[in-house]
């Protein structure tokens, strides 16, 4: 059996640094994580070191894949909307290990396989795991699109702190970057 060639495995695991947006954009405010991540490829450069991903409800399989690989970013960092009792809209960050069990969407990053997943990446992997989550308001019983104002006001904030941790020398937005450097 042949050796895999680390260049035949996904980008995702070939980049030093992986974002990961989850969420379900038809539940309200669950969909914070895929909206940072449009923002993010909207409104900045995404450095060449860093693989942006909005992977909606599909994160366990991508984490697997992690798992398994024989290469790996060096940084994880997961966007989502938790429920964590704190004030709707609030950005913070959560260590793995404290991931509350329960949410109401069954696909959620929040149910245990995830979560064992991301501490065996931390723990056995070496991956640095970190975890940026948005305060929810009250997620609908039925499919409802759009965020809540808070929410939607933490979007840009979530984006400029990820910009300031993870894209070196992208301080600005697209647009003020551009001037920026046409004035130089």
């Amino acid at each position: 059996m042949r050796e895999i060639d680390p260049c035949d495995l996904p980008e995702f695991c070939r980049k030093p640094t992986l974002v990961l947006g989850c969420g379900n954009i038809l539940f309200g405010d669950d969909g914070f994580g895929c909206a940072v991540v449009d923002y993010l490829e909207s409104h900045y450069p995404v450095p060449e070191a860093v693989c942006l991903l909005d992977v909606g409800t599909g994160v366990r399989k991508l984490l697997f894949t992690l798992c398994l690989s024989s290469a790996r970013p060096q940084r994880l960092l997961i966007l989502d909307a938790i429920d964590a009792g704190r004030t709707q809209g609030e950005i913070f960050e959560i260590d793995p290990a404290e991931i509350p069990f329960v949410k109401l969407d069954d696909f959620s990053l929040h149910q245990l396989p995830t979560s064992n997943l991301l501490r065996e990446l931390q723990e056995s992997c070496g991956v640095e795991v970190r975890v940026l989550a948005c305060q929810t308001g009250p997620l609908p019983e039925q499919i409802s699109q759009g965020f809540s104002k808070a929410v939607s006001d933490a979007v840009p904030q979530a984006a400029e702190w990820l910009v300031r941790e993870y894209f070196p020398r992208a301080t600005a937005p697209r647009g003020e970057l551009c001037q920026c450097q046409a004035s130089a």
